[in-house]
């Protein structure tokens, strides 16, 4: 640990990184194509397990039973399918989730209330439950602790992600090498609170529950909640994490102080796996940061940021690779946030355009456009009131976006 920063080993192995951790996937013929789409995470022992989903009224069937089970704190596996989301089918989709996880609690011989289950894809389809039923004993004979299990489950939970996302870091704590991995998917419906996701992180430490939940809830608001690709919100979004204490450490209690490392790690994996979606979006070209510092309040620099990545103008004027900061003003004024126009100022990089509010003299255009060129770039907006900051990782919105969800792709 280098000035109180500990120093993060970033390795490869995603989610099956982790000791006692197995995983699969495999296709079973819910998506049309021979992609997989069926995953297995498992943990070899029972696991201090923890929660976040969707903030969406509208909740699939495979949500409101894990969410059911979590309240026990206690799980060993997760289920997850993709192509259909099991959403909006009433008592047949609760049917359907629960048979999911008491198949793979019979295969696994653990209990099935130990099973939690995911699913993503269209919203008011039915499970095709011939097709998943036969397929599940041969997901479990298919686990491995190997890097390929956490890349064959990462495929598995994917829908119009591009590639698989995966993720792992190893750190010390307490004298003690720990390991966190994980896997992901998302490309759309990816706004805050939470998105079209789904996440499920494991690590070898044992955390105590209270701890562990108020841990992955701040690591989720500062990744998950902190991206947007399109402005929609799911109903499936769920992330997990098991904490099976292999590492053999004393359950780590909310207070201790080993626990800030052990949050470090979890914010830096999660954050990791948000960017990856950013860049993943939906035909999406560029990634930019958008970073609102100067607001009076903490609440103030969240919503505009908010704001300004989520609007339809910029993010088109984004694909096009045109820095319009007009159209940053128009949506931090829209936003809501204590504001004076002669104090803004907009900078692309490290060029600013703006000043009090109007045109900046003397700025280097083609230092503007070869930062939009890079296909990253921060934006920053400086309200000049206050100490206050936040942001929020968006992508630009292009054709392709379009194309994608009218199916013309």
């Amino acid at each position: 640990m280098t000035g109180g920063t500990p120093q993060f080993e970033w390795i490869e192995g995603g989610v099956t990184a982790v000791p006692g951790i197995f995983a699969a996937g495999l296709h079973c013929g819910i998506k049309p194509t021979p992609a997989r789409d069926l995953a297995l995470v498992y943990s070899s022992v029972p696991a201090t397990a923890a929660g976040v989903f969707t903030t969406n009224r509208i909740q699939g069937a495979p949500v409101r039973l894990s969410r059911e089970r979590l309240r026990a704190g206690v799980a060993q596996a997760i289920v997850a399918s993709s192509g259909c989301s099991n959403v909006c089918t009433g008592e047949q989709g609760l049917r359907d989730a629960r048979e999911m996880t008491e198949v793979v609690a019979q295969q696994l011989r653990i209990p099935e209330g130990r099973v939690l289950v995911a699913s993503t894809g269209i919203i008011g389809r039915y499970l095709p439950m011939d097709r998943i039923r036969p397929a599940l004993p041969k997901l479990v004979k298919a686990l491995s602790p190997e890097p390929a299990g956490s890349r064959h489950a990462a495929e598995g939970i994917m829908t119009t992600d591009t590639h698989p996302k995966e993720a792992a870091l190893r750190v010390e704590t307490g004298g003690r090498p720990i390991t966190i991995g994980a896997i992901s998917k998302g490309t759309g419906m990816i706004h805050p609170m939470m998105a079209t996701m789904l996440c499920f992180v494991a690590t070898d430490l044992a955390v105590a529950l209270d701890a562990l939940g108020a841990a992955l809830r701040r690591a989720v608001n500062g990744s998950f909640n902190r991206i947007s690709v399109d402005g929609d919100r799911s109903t499936s979004d769920t992330v997990v994490i098991l904490a099976n204490g292999l590492a053999e450490n004393r359950a780590l209690a909310r207070g201790d102080r080993r626990l800030r490392v052990f949050q470090q790690a979890l914010d830096a994996l999660t954050q990791r796996l948000a960017v990856m979606q950013v860049r993943d979006g939906e035909g999406a070209t560029l990634v930019f940061d958008v970073q609102v510092r100067g607001a009076k309040t903490r609440r103030d620099a969240e919503t505009a940021a908010r704001a300004i990545a989520n609007s339809p103008l910029l993010k088109t004027a984004m694909a096009g690779r045109d820095p319009n900061w007009g159209r940053v003003m128009a949506a931090l004024g829209a936003s809501g946030v204590a504001a004076q126009e002669d104090r803004i100022g907009i900078w692309y990089g490290e060029e600013q355009v703006a000043a009090g509010g109007k045109p900046k003299d003397g700025v280097r255009w083609e230092r503007v456009k070869a930062e939009l060129a890079k296909g990253e770039v921060t934006l920053t907006v400086d309200l000049g009131l206050g100490a206050a900051h936040d942001h929020v990782w968006t992508c630009d919105l292009t054709e392709e976006y379009v194309k994608i969800n009218t199916g013309t792709s």
